[in-house]
């Protein structure tokens, strides 16, 4: 009896001491939840989420005329969560309701698989109940507001589970058009002026909350609430034209291809403020094959034959005239146990300065160089100096390399250095000196600052304007100016650029370069040529300079400046021209004649025959087998003259009707704008001029 009762104490004891566990347990476990929940719940927050930098959306680039060059657009990452209670309520009615027409509306838009297949895999995933489901990434902000109107998806994230991650993405809407000026920030590796304003670009990052979900992936606690929201970065608006620079790419593009040329490029500068309105940096990826991959333009070269300007300038001012004589030796001369040779040997000797600079005359330049300056060096350094051709041209892009001069007493000065100074080697500057140079020239002595952007915006709103800076007033005198105008026109009309130019509209004042290049280690002997030509034009009111320099291919049979920079240049300066110069011309007045008076307009032969029939009125025919006729005369005196239409030259569109006009400017491939209503009676590009297939023309009606 003691036993059992000794049994059962234990027995009830061990039960008694398990209640008491258990409502340890239970009372344990009703403190955490109730008393100690929110300490716990935030505990595990905390390891769960945390506050990241938000980065502030970029501002744009803008060209000069307000088109997008470099911006910011936006790209969603979209996610479901297909655990939210909604999905699953009611045996999940509200997803077998609506995923037949979300199926159909996702294959419409996206276009990449049927609506059976979207509801497969959609299907699968809520049947899993995947939380965080990778429906579409990087769709664009078209795409996301489509979505976000789809059957469910419309219902919101809570009750839908979609998620939308916005992320911004800097895309250049012409694509590689003026990249390495332009630039892009997609790493970290800026170019361009993304590089050079990034502080101005970048804005302020911001902070916000975000918890982690799988795969690493992190969303907002709550949608669209910041720590510290992100301050969108300032706007920029370069000088950049895009027409000049599409022209200007596909020029130099072009001679590249045809030539097999490696290196090239091509700029064009505003005369009278420095503006730079296009720059074209192409390098060869083989196989034709061209893109901007690096800024040539501020990479330092031997400039070659462009540099006698720096000579003839220098010569000038220390009392030479373009009239005195130098014997050019036959094109050969040994001056310090070295051999100046000319291009060809021509044969000419005694001859005038300008003449020798007309015909790029290294043996002319190397004399000028010898004879003024070896005894007083110094005084053609100081010169240098004055055409900042010791520094950097200031350009506001970042990586300008410093021109390299040799001066005396340096370890590589040699007695030939100065004289081959003078026709362009011994000497490397950056082609965006060279155009600075000679945009001095053109804009009478005064050298302006080159540059590409000329305002900050925030909200549309302008604050701070970079205008034009003019770094000196005079890089030499007037009368050396006057001359080195004459001797650049005349390298154009009498020199190396003559048969460039022989047809020209307008003048031009330039110069040709042609210089052997150094190849690596290689040095000289692969006879890979530099081709250059720098000029500004209308000579005689300079609009524009411009400056091609193309680093042709090793032993290319066609290296000469005049033959391939030279046509990169005139397409460019006559697209200007004709797009830019010509159309400010005045537009001469119309009168308002009765078509009883004095009479002039064009019209089809067959349109000319049938009026006259209809109307009985004779005409005089003169013209033979042509189309279109000229009809002149006054009252019913009519006489059809030829009206010649030329498949590369302007027609005279004098008196066409508007309809008439039209069709014959867009069957030659002419943009065409219009002032006025009736007749023509002027017409920007003249008759029989040289016409390029989207060239632009002015035409008035009266």
């Amino acid at each position: 009896m003691d036993v059992k009762r000794d049994i059962l104490w234990r027995v009830y004891l061990s039960y008694v001491l398990v209640i008491l566990v258990c409502f340890a347990i239970l009372g344990k476990a009703f403190y955490i939840q109730q008393i100690q929940g929110n300490y716990w719940r935030g505990l595990s927050d905390s390891l769960h989420q945390r506050i990241i930098s938000i980065p502030a959306a970029r501002g744009t680039i803008y060209s000069e005329d307000g088109q997008m060059l470099s911006t910011n657009m936006p790209q969603f990452d979209i996610l479901i969560d297909f655990r939210v209670d909604p999905l699953h309520d009611k045996k999940g009615k509200l997803f077998r309701e609506n995923i037949d027409s979300l199926s159909i509306a996702l294959a419409d838009l996206f276009k990449d698989q049927s609506s059976e297949k979207y509801k497969d895999d959609l299907t699968k995933a809520y049947e899993a109940s995947e939380p965080n489901y990778e429906f579409k990434k990087k769709i664009d902000y078209r795409q996301y507001l489509a979505i976000s109107k789809f059957p469910l998806f419309r219902l919101g994230r809570y009750k839908s589970g979609m998620i939308a991650i916005e992320k911004n993405t800097r895309l250049n809407p012409y694509e590689n058009i003026g990249y390495r000026t332009i630039g892009l920030a997609r790493d970290e590796n800026k170019v361009g002026l993304e590089s050079s304003y990034d502080t101005v670009l970048a804005g302020q990052n911001g902070r916000q909350l975000v918890r982690a979900i799988a795969g690493g992936v992190t969303v907002p606690v709550q949608e669209g609430e910041f720590e510290v929201a992100p301050e969108t970065g300032k706007d920029i608006v370069s000088n950049i034209d895009v027409f000049i620079q599409e022209v200007t790419e596909n020029a130099l593009k072009k001679m590249m291809i045809a030539n097999a040329a490696q290196t090239g490029v091509a700029m064009v500068m505003e005369v009278k403020t420095g503006k730079i309105k296009a720059i074209a940096n192409l390098g060869s990826i083989g196989e034709g094959r061209y893109t901007e991959n690096l800024n040539y333009s501020t990479r330092v070269t031997e400039p070659g034959s462009t540099f006698k300007l720096v000579t003839l300038l220098t010569a000038l001012e220390q009392g030479v005239k373009l009239e005195d004589n130098i014997n050019l030796e036959g094109g050969a001369w040994s001056y310090g146990g070295r051999a100046v040779k000319d291009a060809e040997q021509h044969g000419m000797h005694e001859t005038t300065v300008l003449h020798a600079f007309e015909e790029s005359s290294n043996v002319g330049m190397a004399k000028l160089a010898v004879g003024h300056f070896v005894p007083n060096p110094q005084a053609y350094y100081k010169q240098l100096s004055k055409l900042r051709l010791d520094s950097t041209s200031g350009i506001d892009l970042q990586g300008e390399g410093r021109p390299q001069v040799t001066r005396p007493g340096d370890k590589v000065w040699a007695a030939t250095t100065l004289p081959w100074m003078g026709f362009g080697y011994a000497i490397a500057i950056a082609p965006i000196q060279t155009l600075t140079l000679y945009n001095s020239i053109a804009n009478n002595g005064v050298m302006m600052r080159p540059y590409l952007v000329n305002a900050i915006k925030e909200e549309g709103k302008v604050i701070k304007s970079i205008g034009p800076k003019a770094y000196s007033w005079t890089v030499a005198s007037p009368n050396t100016i006057k001359s080195l105008h004459t001797a650049l026109e005349g390298v154009c009309t009498n020199g190396t650029g003559k048969k460039l130019f022989a047809n020209s509209l307008y003048k031009v004042a330039g110069k040709t370069g042609t210089a052997l290049v150094a190849n690596g280690t290689k040095g000289y002997a692969e006879s890979i040529f530099q081709s250059s030509f720098v000029g500004y034009f209308p000579a005689d009111n300079p609009q524009y300079t411009i400056a091609v320099i193309i680093i042709n291919h090793p032993h290319a049979a066609n290296h000469f400046g005049a033959s391939v920079a030279g046509p990169v240049w005139k397409e460019i300066a006559d697209r200007l021209y004709s797009t830019y110069i010509q159309n400010k011309m005045e537009v001469a007045p119309s009168f308002h004649l009765k078509d009883s008076q004095l009479f002039n307009y064009a019209i089809s032969k067959i349109s000319l025959k049938t009026i006259s029939k209809q109307l009985s009125i004779p005409f005089k025919d003169s013209s033979v087998g042509n189309d279109w006729v000229q009809v002149q005369g006054v009252g019913s005196n009519m006489k059809a003259v030829s009206q010649i239409i030329a498949d590369t030259a302007m027609p005279n569109l004098t008196g066409m009707k508007l309809q008439d006009a039209l069709w014959i400017c867009e069957k030659k491939g002419l943009l065409v704008k219009c002032v006025g209503k009736g007749k023509v009676v002027n017409q920007s590009i003249a008759q029989g001029q040289a016409i390029i297939k989207g060239q632009q023309i002015q035409i008035q009606l009266n």
